[in-house]
């Protein structure tokens, strides 16, 4: 059931997180490097919330989708982003880097509540489709961040090996979801 919300109104509530993900990215790009480059600290917690954010996603996703090709991507979701969550979690531990959270770590975690919260009142072909067309957007704006501010701003080379060594798998979560999305269309 939609309840009060229609997905319409839902997929313009994600185009606002995703807007805010996509404008700090470009505000950060239009300034000098120096001024745009994020710490360390501020990069782990960016890439902390970012994937737990997918992560919880998928779990709402597996609960109220009955689409099996959706279930499937949402478990590769929890598994893949979990993964890259422990490696980068395992790696600032090590570093001795505490993740430093900047105003888009909270917005986007604020945000995505309200989201996740939407998406908990709907079932069937319309959950399915908020979903997908979400994570599709999502991982376009992960993308673009992570190869135009993300990598760019890293300082320790390890953190930027991690970066650069899980963008193929963004990708392919793009790949995946743009082909969900266009049979469920």
């Amino acid at each position: 059931m939609l309840n009060k919300q229609s997905p319409f109104k839902i997929l313009v509530m994600t185009s606002i997180c995703l807007t805010g993900l996509l404008s700090y990215a470009n505000a950060h790009n239009n300034q000098d490097h120096e001024a745009a480059a994020l710490t360390d600290a501020n990069i782990a917690a960016i890439v902390v919330g970012a994937n737990k954010i997918d992560i919880s996603a998928g779990h709402i996703a597996l609960k109220h989708s009955d689409n099996e090709q959706v279930k499937k991507f949402a478990n590769l979701m929890i598994v893949d982003h979990q993964s890259v969550l422990d490696a980068a979690v395992a790696l600032v531990t090590r570093l001795g880097v505490d993740p430093e959270n900047t105003d888009l770590v909270h917005t986007l975690a604020e945000q995505s509540q309200q989201h996740e919260a939407k998406l908990k009142t709907l079932s069937g072909d319309a959950f399915d489709k908020v979903y997908i067309d979400h994570e599709v957007a999502y991982h376009q704006a992960v993308i673009e961040v992570i190869e135009k501010q993300l990598i760019p701003s890293a300082s320790n080379a390890e953190l930027k090996a991690l970066l650069e060594s899980v963008l193929p798998a963004f990708k392919a979560h793009l790949d995946h979801s743009l082909m969900i999305q266009q049979t469920l269309s």
